[in-house]
């Protein structure tokens, strides 16, 4: 029904947009010119590389949204993205949903594939990690929602495609940051840069700590990136990329509903006590090699590595982890024509594999004098290898000049083994591989519009603890969960370019719903319990306005409306059909506006609206609706030829609004204790920054 609701208020658009783009070529130009909005470019990875020309929805963060904030969190900016929902609590502990997809994830984000560069950041685990990733240190980021791309997996809850920076300006530069706040909040960053005719270089250093504002909750992270290209050549380039992050998160955990309205700032009573933490290290590298082999045949070509190191003491044990991954992808693209008709095409493969060892020892804190977490005897020990393999293609075909079909096509294989030391078992199997495709039909009325149709087909692998049974075994009753995509959207300029509009209305069924029953403090067993349904609009609009000679104006809108909801699910006896689906607003809206002088002087403003959010799967238990207002202003100014420099200050959740950053779905009381659902959100908090630039 939604879909058909708003089926028509899009056509009327396109009638509308149609008579006003007529009417706005016979006006004459304003003596003051208003800026145009320039054409969005979205990665070379993509069959076309201008998101007007992309029959999909995808989310694009520039390098200056990702900087719009304090530089520190990522969860503000993504969240700017309709149909995206980032929670999160204290840096480390996230979740990101796309539609609803992800949602009821007890811990962390599955079922969204992510890629830094042409390296995969989703382990074999199928756990995907970005919040770790210096904002100061990208080039942008896209979002493609839902199932939309082969190239990238066919994920249900589709890709996040982060760019990472490869140089700054021609020639050489150096700059150094700092941002300093509430609570202890600290980053100081350093950044080299180079780029000559032969190649370029850029190197980047961070060290960002909090003393956080809950028990338990200091934070501190640092890291190097370097990254660049070599030997450019007309025809061929190497690009490579490291990153080494050691990150040290100590975690406050949920709280239950008593505490959270009268003591936010407490933490669980037993990760406290022990003064549970996460620690790793973690070694990113990759190398891509791009060559064109003649005029109408390109090939990229890559390999990486991902390894991570991981101390996890917890209240109920101390959990070491080891993950080494490798992997590579091949994908050549280019044109030809059939007769009249242009073409363009990718296709490739790409192969990723993954040694996880998992051990766990008590904790014995509770001897340990108050001084926190004490490792003791071995409990478990565990190892699992996870291979899959991708073939992909995408197909576009121009059938004329305002008409264009495009259609891919993934295959996944997968296999893992698992080996059981503790008890000296071993276990492998693999999955029947999975056919997802993609059909998209799109129509450009002219060069100012586009509108399109597609339907595609996505799926989501088990995570490990959806995979055993309660004995540890592996459950070759599970299956991936699968579901079709079918979305109709349209991409329109206004005001000569100074208005841009998208417009997106998608309908989603997922089958074979995985759910993990928790059984033990870190104990799982996974069934496929049913199907949930999501469907929604979602709505963009980003504007510039000169408003005279000394200020302009961009203002952006971004609201997305959903139902989401289990369509069958019955788990253990109850019946949840009908209910709404966990751990997702169905309803978000985001709103700013930047106003620039012609000093270099700004101010910035941004607000968010995310609704109630349904806590377990019966609907018994909602978390409040809230209201976020931040407010920055800032300098930006030359000192001397070639050197500059940046201030700013903000002010982040000015209304003091209390609120839950992220919630815990479907938390299990224990005892008499009431269920631990609430992560407190950060209350009103300031920061401050200062930067300085130097071009050589």
């Amino acid at each position: 029904m939604l879909l058909k609701k708003y089926f028509f208020f899009l056509l009327a658009i396109i009638v509308f947009q149609n008579t006003f783009a007529q009417e706005e070529e016979s006006k004459s130009i304003d003596s003051v010119k208003t800026e145009k909005l320039k054409e969005v470019v979205i990665s070379l990875l993509h069959i076309d590389e201008n998101l007007l020309n992309a029959p999909a929805s995808i989310g694009v963060l520039s390098k200056k949204d990702l900087l719009q904030n304090n530089a520190a969190d990522i969860t503000t900016v993504l969240n700017i993205i309709p149909g995206v929902f980032m929670q999160s609590s204290n840096f480390t502990t996230t979740r990101i949903s796309i539609r609803g997809i992800g949602a009821r994830t007890t811990y962390g984000t599955n079922k969204i594939r992510a890629f830094y560069g042409s390296i995969p950041l989703t382990s074999g685990n199928s756990e995907t990690v970005i919040d770790d990733i210096d904002l100061e240190n990208l080039n942008q980021i896209e979002i493609i929602k839902g199932p939309l791309s082969s190239i990238y997996g066919a994920g249900l809850g589709g890709a996040i495609l982060i760019s990472p920076q490869l140089s700054k300006d021609h020639g050489q530069s150096a700059s150094v940051s700092s941002v300093f706040g509430s609570y202890g909040l600290l980053k100081n960053s350093l950044n080299y840069s180079l780029d000559e005719k032969q190649g370029s270089l850029n190197i980047s250093y961070h060290n960002l700590k909090t003393d956080g504002w809950r028990e338990n909750s200091a934070y501190k992270r640092e890291g190097i990136t370097i990254a660049g290209e070599l030997f450019r050549r007309q025809n061929s380039k190497l690009t490579y990329f490291s990153n080494y992050t050691y990150l040290k998160a100590f975690i406050p955990s949920s709280i239950n509903k008593t505490a959270f309205d009268n003591n936010p700032k407490s933490g669980a009573p037993t990760w406290v006590a022990s003064k549970g933490y996460k620690e790793y290290k973690s070694t990113l590298g990759g190398l891509a090699y791009d060559f064109k082999i003649n005029e109408n045949l390109n090939n990229s070509t890559s390999v990486f590595i991902n390894y991570k190191d991981s101390n996890e003491p917890r209240p109920f044990d101390v959990l070491r982890q080891y993950t080494f991954a490798a992997g590579a992808r091949t994908q050549f693209s280019g044109a030809f024509k059939i007769r009249k008709t242009d073409n363009n095409f990718i296709a490739g493969i790409e192969y990723f594999g993954d040694n996880y060892s998992g051990n766990t020892f008590e904790n014995l804190y509770q001897q340990n004098n108050g001084l926190g977490s004490l490792q003791g005897n071995q409990l478990t020990e565990t190892d699992q290898k996870r291979h899959f393999y991708n073939i992909f293609s995408q197909l576009r075909t121009s059938l004329s000049q305002q008409f264009e079909i495009q259609a891919g096509l993934n295959y996944n294989k997968t296999q893992f083994e698992l080996i059981n030391f503790t008890d000296s078992s071993s276990q492998k199997y693999s999955y029947d591989g999975i056919f997802s495709p993609q059909l998209s039909l799109l129509f450009k009325p002219n060069t100012q519009q586009t509108v399109y149709f597609s339907a595609s087909r996505g799926f989501s692998l088990p995570a490990t603890e959806e995979t055993l049974t309660s004995e540890g075994t592996i459950n070759t009753d599970i299956k991936p969960e699968n579901g079709y995509n079918f979305e109709v959207g349209g991409k329109f300029y206004f005001f000569n370019r100074k208005l841009y509009t998208e417009i997106a209305v998608y309908r989603m069924e997922i089958k074979d719903l995985l759910v993990a029953k928790r059984i033990g403090d870190d104990q799982y067993e996974g069934i496929n319990a049913g199907k949930t349904f999501h469907e929604g609009i979602e709505i963009t609009l980003n504007h510039n306005w000169q408003m005279n000679r000394f200020f302009s104006m961009n203002s952006y809108l971004a609201g997305s409306l959903g139902n989401y909801e289990f369509k069958e699910f019955v788990d253990n006896g109850n019946d949840y059909s009908g209910n709404k689906l966990t751990g997702v607003a169905a309803n978000k809206v985001n709103a700013g506006l930047v106003l620039h002088t012609k000093l270099g002087i700004y101010l910035n403003a941004d607000y968010q609206f995310v609704d109630e959010i349904p806590m377990n799967d019966a609907n018994t238990a909602f978390s409040d609706s809230y209201t976020i207002i931040n407010l920055k202003t800032g300098y930006r100014f030359e000192i001397m030829n070639g050197l500059s420099s940046h201030i700013a200050a903000g002010i982040n959740n000015m209304t003091n609004e209390k609120y839950a950053s992220l919630i815990l779905p479907n938390a299990v009381a224990i005892g008499n204790a009431l269920p631990r659902y609430y992560y407190p959100g950060l209350p009103v908090n300031y920061y401050g920054s200062v930067s300085l630039n130097y071009l050589f």
